[in-house]
């Protein structure tokens, strides 16, 4: 009797013991994909601080009110803002800025005005990460690599030489994916973190009274004292901050709990101790301020520190990269940006993509700012501006999410974005303040990518405007046809059409042209919902029509990977078979004629829209159908 209760316990505490092991074992994935940006931050913002573009005295007043500013941003914005508040905020177990958008949309569903508005912005928001993505891999990369001059002068001028040759190789390695090298993410990157550690905790021993920049009140006498100086440091400090976002946009990949544990456990206790550790060391020796972060380290450790800089910035430009691929697949999805080559580098993983274009759109970029600002203190005047917009664009869709979603009071949803607000705003104006100095870049990068965005997606209205206003309604024209009934020929034929009750354009031309339909005809329409993914068994909906028509309704999340074929292949339990030798997929080729007779768009940017409809990839690679069994009959529309 008394072993019962025992026996009936060990199941439970063999599961609970298993979803810890689980939980630590994503948490230390994790590490290697969503901290790297923010964890390569010590190696440039104490120096940036200290002898950057608006340098502060070295004293201790200065040291202790740049510590306190640093740890209560991390707490404040990273802690309470993204571990907290925006990780709560998922669109079903997804985060990042276009899932909360996503979610924005689906919460002010009868509110197009807002709905649009807000919608934009974060478009704008997705727009700005772009040049984060090309700042983060040039200043992460050299600011290791110039760990080289710090231990011999004689080796600066192989500095920027070296960090083009590492993202050369970074960005010539992406198309071979990271399956076989992304398992070594997480170990490098725990060795990068416990160093971090290391070196700060041996310097806080010897000065322990850097300690009492704990105290919030020291960043506010540093403010007091310093006022415009102080303002002008925020621009610095952000650097500590930034690839904050990255804890919410990768939730998806690892979810909520892994993430908040390695934050808390590990890379928040690791970057704490080294910032103050560096605090510690300008303290004694106000020279350090040149390069604070590797003249922690003893001269005999230098060149392994810079190994494994060079490799933990490697390993945050890399997920800023996959980051860029990612965001690129949803905005395709959700309809912001033209179909663009996709390959997938792995079999076993979904996520996994490759996309040329934008690979070798961030490589030119990210080289030319290594070769346009020498250096990566000249760099970080480019930094800041981008992230503390989509900041606080995330604060601004966070509110949406707290009064109407989660049905907070007004006032209690309009202090927490308010308090997070104001934050981000003092982050923001002061980087505007570098706007000529370097900040201009990830601006002009941000409004050319929105511009982009909504031009395609307004073009993308219009066409459909222009073709509905050609429609002919699918029931009656059905009835025709069986009554009247053409040729029916051997096979099946699938025309891909975006709206279910009319009529294909490419069979009204198939029989204009052709006079005969296949035995069996689909009509098959492929929609995107604001979700990340959806279920396999919500994946395919089909209506029999009668006379061997039928209706064929495909649905995907942002983040799926569309597939055609595979997609059909649900429909076998059903009788509905598509053998690839007896299928025809029939697609509508819109040809674009921009045009001032009608209202709609600029001429300019009709313009830019037929140019990027005409540079987009096909829809057969898209939705990955057999290219030898397609069929493309064209139309010509007015925009």
């Amino acid at each position: 009797m008394s072993d019962a209760p025992k026996a009936q316990g060990q199941p439970l505490a063999s599961r609970v013991s298993a979803e810890h092991r689980r939980v630590v074992a994503l948490a230390a994935a994790a590490v290697g994909v969503v901290y790297g940006d923010i964890g390569t931050s010590p190696l440039y913002t104490m120096r940036e601080v200290f002898s950057g573009l608006h340098p502060l005295p070295v004293n201790a007043a200065n040291v202790l009110g740049i510590l306190s500013l640093i740890f209560w941003s991390l707490i404040i914005v990273v802690t309470l803002k993204y571990v907290v508040f925006m990780m709560r905020a998922d669109n079903r177990g997804e985060g990042g800025i276009m899932a909360l958008t996503a979610l924005v949309v689906k919460a002010l569903g009868d509110e197009p005005r807002r709905r649009r508005t807000l919608v934009g912005l974060g478009l704008f928001g997705a727009a700005l990460f772009y040049g984060d993505a090309m700042i983060t891999p040039a200043i992460s990369v050299l600011s290791a690599v110039e760990g080289l001059a710090v231990a011999t002068p004689y080796l600066e001028p192989v500095v920027e030489p070296a960090a083009v040759a590492v993202l050369l190789a970074l960005f010539l390695l992406q198309r071979r994916g990271t399956g076989t090298v992304g398992a070594l993410f997480g170990p490098v990157m725990m060795v990068w973190f416990a160093t971090l550690a290391l070196l700060g905790l041996a310097k806080i021993v010897q000065v322990p009274q850097v300690l009492n920049a704990l105290n919030p009140w020291h960043a506010v006498t540093f403010f007091a004292e310093n006022r415009w100086q102080a303002y002008l440091a925020l621009g610095a400090v952000v650097l500590a901050i930034t690839g904050a976002e990255a804890l919410y946009a990768d939730m998806g990949h690892f979810g909520r709990r892994p993430i908040r544990l390695a934050w808390t456990g590990l890379v928040l206790p690791a970057l704490v101790i080294n910032y103050f550790g560096q605090g510690a060391l300008l303290l004694t020796q106000a020279e350090a301020a040149r390069n604070p972060f590797y003249l922690l380290a003893p001269s005999w450790a230098l060149y392994p520190l810079v190994a494994l800089a060079t490799a933990a910035t490697v390993i945050a430009s890399q997920a800023v990269i996959s980051g860029a691929f990612s965001l690129t697949h949803q905005a395709i999805q959700l309809g912001y940006c033209p179909r663009l080559e996709i390959i997938h580098t792995s079999e076993r993983e979904m996520g996994q993509i490759y996309l040329p274009w934008v690979n070798w759109a961030l490589l030119a970029a990210v080289v030319a700012l290594v070769l346009g600002f020498h250096s990566s203190s000249h760099l970080a005047a480019t930094y800041g501006i981008a992230v503390t917009a989509t900041m606080a664009i995330d604060s601004l869709l966070l509110y949406v999410v707290l009064r109407h979603l989660w049905r907070w009071s007004r006032w209690a949803a309009g202090a927490v974005a308010g308090l997070l607000l104001t934050v981000d705003f003092g982050f923001f104006s002061a980087n505007a303040l570098k706007l000529f100095q370097g900040g201009w870049f990830p601006v002009i990068v941000g409004v050319v990518l929105f511009t982009l965005f909504s031009t395609w997606y307004r073009g993308r209205q219009l066409v459909f405007e222009r073709l509905r206003s050609r429609d002919l309604p699918l029931e009656p024209t059905l009835e025709s046809l069986k009554r009247n009934p053409p040729l029916r020929v051997p096979g099946t034929a699938v025309f891909l059409t975006s709206k279910p009750d009319a009529v294909p354009h490419a069979l009204l031309h198939n029989l204009a042209h052709n006079k005969v339909l296949h035995e069996r005809v689909v009509f098959l329409t492929v929609t995107t919902e604001p979700v990340p993914r959806i279920p396999e068994e919500r994946r395919v909906e089909l209506q029999a029509l009668g006379a061997e028509f039928y209706r064929v309704m495909v649905r995907y999340g942002f983040m799926d990977q569309p597939d055609i074929p595979a997609a059909l292949d649900r429909l076998r339990p059903y009788g509905l078979e598509f053998p690839p030798l007896e299928t025809t997929y029939f697609l509508s080729r819109e040809t674009l004629i921009p045009s001032l007779a009608l209202e709609g768009m600029a001429l300019w940017r009709e313009r830019l829209f037929a140019t990027l409809a005409r540079n987009a990839s096909s829809v057969t690679a898209y939705f990955r159908l057999p290219t030898h069994r397609v069929v493309e009959l064209g139309t010509q529309i007015e925009l």
